[in-house]
């Protein structure tokens, strides 16, 4: 076809970017509720202004498109004005993780080289603790939450104060080129530093989009914010919810009481969490639970939710979607996709089909289950086991400054997850294990090199092997196994796991320890996979 004198134009190409969900939402909805957090009410016409006013003061205070700008706060509206006034600057978001040692905040700091740090008031002692080892020290902006215990700063200027010298006429401003990074999300992988994950806008557009079309949102969707906004940007339903004009229920603290209380109250429809936090709400005590007023849908993920818990939220009448992905794919990369003859089967058997990974997200171009080494589709007979791979426009551009990891991560044209699964008869990808021994508990990786790296260090320690151990309420936990110097004379489990609490997050720590000589391979190599059959089999 000769076409080739049709050229792009600013009237047939924008560039993707889920900032253009929140002009049209604050058009097409200006008077609508956009944002509930305890009394605090803000419109989509109140939103965007606070989101331009935020882009304008990050612009006053010296950041230039590029720039890191880093946020450390809990589910709050301004965690969520961050997911557009920071990319309306032209800088990068980077959402840290509240639940991080001071050290490991310190590292993100220094390797991203945020040129701005947004602080809630009751993580500023930690931060405070991070910036120390902070050579340039970033432009400190103080968040005081209404609804937050403490009132500690860091010493910037107030968030309130710091939007009212911005300007909120300031240009509505796209990416020149959606490759552009949007957000920075750092995800500990395999190694005791954490990799940088960079994202790009033209993904976030894209796997937004698919989340509010496989989620079914719409304008009268009601969104609970239980998954934490800082893991990889909430899943991108900061922007999903944004694109159908739906309500954000914010949440400071996931607790049962407040879940059922909210539902109430504001008429939640949809919500997403790890395992853990539907585990909590089964076993939430009476007087803390309330009759659902209507079905509520819940997306979860994280680490694989047991069919039992799934049958145990279906029982209450939520109605569960259950997502796979990675911090690498923005969020959900599979889905378990109803089919015909689903709600038909017995609540054991549906349960179970709805515990497997599924298939490709909307916007997602393939997922599949590949042999590593040749790089063939494994046989879908839901046995043979391969890695799980993917592919589209909603894969990250990479990790930052870290080309060997992006070598290994791209390798034959795929990204690799690391995770080993097999392929069902149906083309449902269903995970077994994890290749690289992360222990994923309440939602969170956990790298074991770098807690085995804080056990070798105790005087008493000569081998230590952590893998993960299956737990009720957080899916699962670090176990130790630990070969003392002295045998005669070994540490206790309560010394060990005190010692690890002293120098590392407390999630990080192991629960239990065991000790004994640990199983190995002819070439020396510890056999993590027979620690874990142990613990299976008690």
């Amino acid at each position: 076809m000769d076409d080739a004198d049709l050229p792009r134009l600013s009237a047939n190409h924008v560039p993707l970017s889920p900032l253009s969900f929140l002009a049209r939402a604050a058009r097409i909805y200006p008077h609508r509720i956009a944002v509930i957090h305890g009394a605090r009410r803000y419109t989509y016409a109140q939103m965007a202004e606070r989101a331009r006013r935020l882009a304008s003061a990050l612009g006053r205070a010296g950041v230039k498109p590029g720039d890191v700008v880093a946020i450390l706060a809990p589910n709050t509206p301004e965690m969520l004005e961050a997911h557009y006034g920071v990319p309306l600057a032209g800088a990068v978001l980077c959402t840290i993780n509240i639940r991080l040692d001071a050290a490991s905040i310190g590292f993100i700091l220094r390797h991203s080289k945020a040129r701005a740090f947004l602080v809630d008031s009751e993580w500023a002692p930690t931060a405070c603790l991070a910036l120390a080892d902070v050579p340039d020290a970033p432009v400190l902006i103080d968040i005081v939450d209404s609804e937050a215990p403490g009132s500690e700063r860091l010493g910037g200027m107030e968030y309130e104060a710091f939007l009212a010298g911005g300007d909120p006429d300031v240009p509505w401003r796209l990416p020149g080129d959606e490759w552009e990074a949007i957000s920075l999300s750092y995800t500990s992988g395999t190694t005791g530093d954490p990799k940088g994950v960079v994202a790009h806008h033209r993904g976030a557009y894209l796997n937004a989009s698919g989340n509010a079309l496989a989620f079914n949102l719409t304008p009268r969707s009601v969104y609970l914010w239980t998954l934490p906004m800082f893991h990889c940007n909430g899943w991108t339903y900061t922007w999903a919810v944004t694109l159908q004009g739906g309500t954000h229920v914010c949440l400071r603290r996931v607790e049962a009481g407040a879940i059922f209380a909210a539902i109430a109250e504001h008429g939640v429809t949809h919500m997403c969490a790890a395992p853990v936090v539907l585990t909590m709400l089964i076993h939430a005590p009476a007087e803390k639970k309330r009759p659902l007023p209507h079905s509520v849908a819940i997306a979860t993920g994280g680490a694989a939710p047991p069919s039992t818990v799934i049958a145990g939220m279906e029982a209450m009448g939520f109605a569960v979607t259950h997502l796979y992905g990675l911090t690498e794919c923005y969020g959900p990369a599979t889905i378990c996709l109803w089919q015909p003859g689903l709600d038909e089967m017995p609540l054991p058997e549906k349960s179970a089909f709805m515990a497997r990974q599924g298939v490709n997200h909307p916007m997602l171009e393939e997922a599949a289950v590949l042999d590593p080494a040749t790089m063939a589709p494994v046989p879908a007979d839901g046995a043979t086991l391969g890695e799980v791979m993917l592919r589209g426009n909603t894969v990250m551009k990479g990790y930052l400054r870290n080309p060997k990891a992006n070598e290994a991560a791209f390798a034959g044209g795929w990204f690799h997850t690391g995770d080993l699964g097999v392929m069902h008869p149906d083309g449902y990808i269903e995970v077994k294990d994890r290749a690289k021994d992360i222990v994923i508990s309440g939602g969170e990786n956990i790298s074991t090199l770098e807690v085995e790296e804080v056990l070798y260090a105790h005087p008493g320690v000569m081998e230590a092997a952590v893998v993960a151990a299956p737990d009720e309420k957080w899916g699962e936990v670090p176990h130790a196994f630990v070969t003392p110097v002295d045998a005669a004379n070994p540490p206790t489990e309560a010394e060990i796991i005190a010692w690890c609490r002293n120098r590392l997050a407390h999630f990080k720590c192991p629960k239990r320890v065991s000790f004994g000589p640990l199983p190995k391979t002819s070439t020396g190599k510890i056999q993590k996979f027979e620690l874990r059959q142990r613990l299976r089999s008690v």
